[in-house]
């Protein structure tokens, strides 16, 4: 059987009972089934491929879940759900009522820590491990966090409270993309094992406690460790943390890493372990291109993922990367950029068309708002390309940085609403709520491809901070203008006249407004702008129509209906208004046409809320 080790695993503590050479063929075994499982799933493949042996040599030392194993990011946990239990489950990863394509603490208790968002590891497992002290428990915790999740700031924030709490905790580097790592090998393998073994660190605390009497010397000495070490690590600086670094060390050699393992298991104090791997290992097509196969459909895993025939709807995320080229050749003030999302956020053709005016500044979003406001006082046109659940990381600088100084920064805020497979972690449900109540912001919501090109340009045209907020994936198939229009600000349009009911709906759910405004025979209007709102539209519909209702894809709390019912509380209109959207509670993963008829925000559920309001409306 292909399966027939890993069948066999239903806990760490079964895999703790193998023998160490049967390991290997477990990883094997391990590997295979997550291309097969992903391939039939969809989901993130590349990451997972490149922590198998990690996962299994962290799981064979630690005595998980009592020892706390913290992930960051979570889209590498492929191989831990596995391996804990839900290997059964795989088959319905990030379908609705099937597993969560990151750790989620409700799912399994080996799910120590809920994640979805970079860099929060450290800080997570420092808590931890401190609760542990004060406790008076003796267990064991470990944060495995990427390269490209240390580049943000709170990871250095955890790192300096880490090393002067002399927190008993683990933080492993799992680096697969740095350039400025040495080679590894044999040579990195046994310096990391002696560095972590009894020998070195009984050596390297006695001599501390002998020269403590004479602290020049062991000023001295601290200082000669440092450079001895820098010359055959890249360390030093978190050794400056106060962390005792290791490594590098291969992160796909078992007999490298479950005695480096055990070794620092046994050490005191906060403790840095750099491994290097390699993402997409032992698949050849993950490995010859890891960003394709980062978050991947379904597909062949003999044929690999196919290019797409053509001829498809644009998604959203193309409607703006074309604008931006656009715009960009019309205004050499542009510039693009991204925390890490070039191809999430539709930035390659620019970032090789414009190389010398696109940025990305790794994952680091307050950075990314506060640099773009530096940009604009010098009269640039910085346009910042984000997905809404990674602008809420920003809010701050959004606020005090870029809206009080009313600086011309655009926004393009990608994945606005429900993201789907993803979950409440990807999910932007918020941005309206946050956004409008910030001032001098003007936030736009469009309804299709054609009006998101206008909005983007509207927004460049303006003098001060703007935000466009569109969803994730393609919209209604119309096609938009080569040309750089903009729309007049402020002011929605009427899309169908109807009769009683006035259907108020914003961006991605003007479709099924007008759907459910040809079922009701109601009045449709797409507002197009949640900040600043058309008063006179909503004061001409109030006055002709017995119910109002508005529609949009974010928190119910807060949203654009909030507006709505500010303006006619302030007007003295005394009309009713059914306020729809997204409930108060953090929405599950799921298919997104599946998730918005649960909610009643499909053309269905509009019709049916519709009715039951007027029915209560009835004397």
């Amino acid at each position: 059987m292909r399966f027939s080790l890993l069948d066999t695993i239903n806990s760490p503590a079964d895999l703790r009972r193998l023998d160490r050479k049967q390991l290997p063929q477990l990883a094997t075994q391990l590997r295979d089934f997550l291309i097969e499982s992903v391939a039939q799933t969809g989901g993130h493949l590349s990451s997972n491929l490149g922590t198998v042996e990690l996962t299994i040599a962290l799981h064979a030392v630690y005595n998980t879940p009592e020892d706390r194993l913290v992930w960051d990011v979570g889209h590498q946990c492929y191989p831990h759900k596995i391996l804990t239990g839900r290997r059964a489950g795989m088959n319905r990863l990030r379908m609705r009522g099937g597993l969560a394509g990151f750790p989620k603490r409700c799912e399994s208790p080996y799910d120590t820590f809920g994640v979805g968002h970079s860099s929060t590891s450290i800080s997570a497992a420092l808590g931890m491990a401190l609760a542990a002290k004060l406790k008076g428990e003796n267990r064991k915790t470990v944060a495995v966090i990427g390269d490209g999740a240390m580049s943000a700031g709170m990871a250095f924030e955890a790192m300096n409270n880490a090393g002067v709490a002399d927190a008993d905790m683990l933080v492993i580097l799992n680096d697969n993309e740095m350039s400025i790592s040495p080679p590894v090998g044999a040579l990195n393998n046994i310096l990391t094992r002696l560095m972590s073994g009894k020998t070195y660190n009984a050596a390297r605390e006695a001599g501390r406690h002998m020269l403590g009497f004479a602290p020049p010397l062991l000023e001295l000495a601290r200082r000669a460790e440092e450079h001895v070490k820098g010359m055959i690590a890249p360390g030093t600086l978190f050794e400056e943390f106060g962390f005792h670094y290791y490594g590098p060390i291969d992160g796909h050699d078992l007999d490298a890493l479950i005695p480096t393992l055990e070794n620092l298991k046994k050490l005191k104090g906060p403790k840095f372990l750099h491994v290097i791997t390699k993402k997409g290992q032992g698949y050849k097509l993950a490995e010859s291109d890891p960003i394709l196969y980062h978050g991947v459909g379904k597909f062949a895993p003999g044929e690999g993922i196919q290019s797409g025939k053509g001829g498809g709807k644009l998604t959203y995320t193309q409607v703006f990367g074309d604008w931006l080229c656009d715009q960009a050749q019309a205004d050499p003030r542009l510039v693009g950029i991204t925390p890490a999302m070039r191809e999430g956020s539709g930035l390659v053709r620019f970032a090789e068309q414009f190389p010398e005016r696109y940025f990305d500044v790794g994952i680091a979003e307050q950075h990314a708002v506060t640099f773009a406001a530096g940009l604009a006082c010098e009269g640039l046109k910085p346009v910042v390309a984000i997905y809404s659940t990674f602008l809420q990381r920003g809010y701050d600088q959004l606020v005090h940085d870029v809206a009080l100084q009313n600086l011309p920064v655009i926004f393009a805020v990608d994945r606005g609403g429900l993201v789907g497979a993803d979950g409440p972690t990807h999910h932007g449900t918020f941005d309206l709520s946050f956004a409008t109540c910030i001032p001098n912001l003007v936030v736009m919501a469009p309804s299709d491809e054609a009006e998101c090109r206008r909005m983007l340009s509207t927004a460049f045209a303006h003098d001060g901070p703007s935000l466009v907020r569109y969803p994730r994936g393609g919209g209604t198939g119309t096609i938009p203008s080569t040309q750089l229009d903009t729309l007049p600000l402020g002011r929605g349009e009427i899309r169908r006249r109807g009769q009683g009911v006035a259907l108020l709906a914003f961006g991605s759910l003007v479709p099924a407004a007008l759907a459910a405004g040809d079922e009701l025979d109601a009045t449709v209007a797409n507002m197009r702008f949640v900040k600043p709102l058309d008063v006179d539209l909503i004061v001409e519909l109030a006055g002709n129509h017995s119910l109002l209702v508005s529609i949009e894809e974010n928190a119910v709390i807060g949203g654009a209906g909030s507006e709505i019912a500010r303006v006619l509380e302030e007007r003295g209109l005394d009309v009713p208004l059914l306020r729809l959207g997204l409930p108060d509670r953090f929405i599950d993963h799921g298919e997104q046409g599946q998730l918005l008829a649960e909610l009643g925000l499909d053309r269905d559920g509009i019709v049916r809320a519709v009715r039951d309001r007027t029915d209560l409306q009835q004397p």
